[in-house]
């Protein structure tokens, strides 16, 4: 498959995949939950989709960033978290079921304030003059295909046939990320010698976004009064992101290799943000007790 059937073709599928896979790990108990535990939720989702982009504005401003990597920037802080952000707090002995539930509830409303935010972020990075154009309808219609029927059709399986989900769970989740690895190598490829300039501009940024996202979690919720394995929770929702769809929307629905740039570096290193913050929880956090 060449680069180009790979961003139109392999990364659109890799994300309903994905997002398949977030359905199987669901069913509509957890929902129920959300009456339950407002405070954490409520911290968590408005920090995802409200503090992230405007943290990563002004990120960009602060280290005066080209204007179409400011708008990458912002795009990838617009994202929700990853469902290997899952994975991370089970590693890290934080509130798995609050992960979740995170990941799934800020995946549904950024399919409404994704759009929103880049197009605030070109309009004021690019000015009104630009070449890009993130039509909000399409959009939304994208992410309600490529999200929310996905995710619907998995709590489908879960529901009906749960051996079922258990393993095509893993399944999905692990095409995902070699689609993500090969969208990541094409890139490069495809930049060759420009990549390094771009890494030196956008790799101080992410990684910057990235630690005030943990920071942010980590003692916003020590003030609101989170337990610890609910405030790293939220701090790996915030370091690990849905870089797929990052990917997706700057190269398919923008076409801007550029812009993707951002969310392909910060697709790299969340992960290394992801270990620190479970070996973080496993060296503060105490085991889970073994079940009975």
């Amino acid at each position: 498959m060449d680069s180009s059937s790979l961003v139109e073709v392999g990364l659109p599928a890799a994300l309903f995949l994905i997002m398949v896979g977030m359905g199987l790990t669901l069913t509509g108990n957890d929902f129920r939950t959300l009456a339950a535990r407002p405070g954490p939720i409520l911290f968590g989702t408005l920090a995802q989709i409200v503090l992230m982009p405007l943290l990563a504005v002004a990120i960009a401003l602060m280290l005066d960033l080209p204007p179409v990597m400011a708008v990458g920037l912002v795009l990838i802080g617009a994202c929700p978290g990853g469902t290997t952000s899952n994975l991370f707090a089970f590693l890290g002995r934080g509130d798995v079921a609050l992960s979740i539930i995170l990941t799934v509830l800020a995946s549904l409303i950024t399919i409404v304030t994704l759009p929103l935010s880049v197009n605030l972020a070109m309009e004021h990075f690019l000015g009104e003059g630009t070449r890009f154009s993130l039509p909000v309808l399409k959009t939304v219609l994208t992410l309600v295909v490529i999200i929310l029927v996905p995710v619907l059709i998995g709590m489908g399986v879960r529901n009906r046939r749960p051996a079922w989900a258990a393993r095509g769970e893993k399944l999905v989740s692990l095409f995902g990320l070699v689609v993500l690895v090969a969208v990541i190598v094409g890139l490069v490829a495809q930049e060759g010698s420009r990549m390094l300039g771009y890494l030196q501009a956008a790799g101080p940024a992410a990684a910057l976004l990235a630690v005030a996202g943990m920071a942010v979690a980590l003692l916003g919720g020590r003030v609101m009064g989170l337990s610890g394995p609910a405030a790293l929770t939220v701090a790996i929702e915030l370091a690990v992101k849905n870089g797929t769809l990052g990917l997706m929307i700057a190269l398919s629905l923008l076409q801007s290799p550029e812009m993707s740039i951002p969310a392909a570096v910060y697709s790299l290193l969340m992960f290394v943000f992801g270990f620190l913050l479970a070996g973080l929880g496993r060296a503060r956090l105490p085991a889970r007790p073994l079940a009975v």
